[in-house]
């Protein structure tokens, strides 16, 4: 099959594109290079035996965008590319809104416009809001009390996606509603590397152990959990990418909803420990005040994904944990 990445360059979809080439598919990648780096082309060919097809490009460039998909007859669309940083998006929400939704829009019209019919899109658990069981189901109702414009344009994302399904019956849509990406290849030579400063937790801890940023500031320690800070689930970006390829196999006409999840919920302070478990260093670490909008406490039922993709995650925290040691020490040797 050939598939284009759209933000095939990032964190997620890099892990992505290894897995589809392993599986034999032929990888082109769009990216705008915004929150990545090209150099990932040459470490996707070390791991993968394959370097992916590359074009530098915005999705709001619909010009130059058309003019891919009319060169390429791609058989599928995997839809990665947009801004992702939840605090960001509460300073620029007319960016977030504009680029994510509008790269989207665009992207469809290119589609429909040149007859590629099937892509993946991948979402986000920030869909659900506020729920009043932490255990996330994709039946739950989404959008009321989503605390950020990230989270909203990817439940805008999807309800376009739903609209545009009813209106071409013959489009295969499938939405991944992921939880924590977390972790690095084991070969160490991908991971999680954002451009400028880092938002998600282990960012921040890698950037700690790195000696960039003095401590790690623990927002609120005193949530309704055990240890008093916030739960989530986390899930090995290898196990992610996994989850794509399985979702390959069972595209049909319509929308598909998943998460992608461990069912398992892991706090801050768990997360830590099992970091300076595996490095054998204490991380510099303080209490802050706590972030509007963070919640007690969330993870995903993730039975969907087994019964009907086949898939579930098979690395632990330990694993992520070496796996992201792996991957930080081979960046801080470059």
């Amino acid at each position: 099959m050939r598939i284009l990445l759209t933000g095939g360059t990032g964190y997620i979809g890099s892990h992505t594109a290894v897995e589809l080439i392993k599986q034999g598919h032929e990888v082109e990648i769009v990216d705008n290079l915004r929150n990545s780096k090209a150099s990932v082309l040459d470490r996707i060919e070390q791991i993968a035996g394959k370097k992916p097809k590359f074009y530098q490009a915005d999705l709001l460039d619909t010009e130059k965008i058309n003019q891919i998909f009319a060169e390429t007859q791609f058989d599928l669309v995997i839809h990665f590319a947009g801004l992702k940083a939840v605090g960001e998006s509460v300073e620029i929400p007319l960016e977030y809104y504009k680029n994510n939704i509008g790269g989207t829009i665009s992207l469809l019209e290119a589609m429909r416009a040149n007859n590629c019919k099937r892509i993946i899109f991948s979402s986000s658990a920030t869909v659900y809001g506020i729920q009043e069981s932490p255990e996330y189901v994709e039946t739950m109702q989404t959008g009321p009390g989503i605390s950020n414009p990230y989270g909203r344009t990817k439940y805008m994302i999807e309800e376009i996606l739903k609209d545009f399904a009813v209106a071409n019956p013959d489009f295969e849509v499938t939405i991944l509603r992921y939880f924590n990406p977390v972790g690095a290849h084991p070969s160490g030579l991908i991971g999680d590397d954002p451009n400028g400063r880092p938002n998600n937790l282990m960012p921040i801890i890698m950037h700690v152990a790195s000696g960039k940023i003095p401590y790690l500031s623990i927002f609120g320690d005193d949530y309704n959990t055990p240890d008093g800070t916030c739960i989530r689930d986390y899930i090995h970006v290898v196990d992610l990418a996994k989850g794509h390829v399985a979702a390959i196999k069972t595209l049909k006409p319509g929308v598909s909803i998943y998460n992608l999840g461990s069912g398992k919920g892991v706090s801050v302070k768990e997360m830590v420990a099992a970091f300076e478990k595996a490095s054998g260093k204490p991380l510099p670490q303080q209490i802050a005040g706590r972030r509007a909008g963070d919640l007690d406490e969330f993870y995903a039922n993730p039975a969907k994904a087994k019964a009907e993709l086949d898939w579930q995650t098979e690395l632990t925290i330990d694993d992520i944990m070496v796996d992201t040691l792996n991957y930080l020490k081979r960046e801080n040797q470059q």
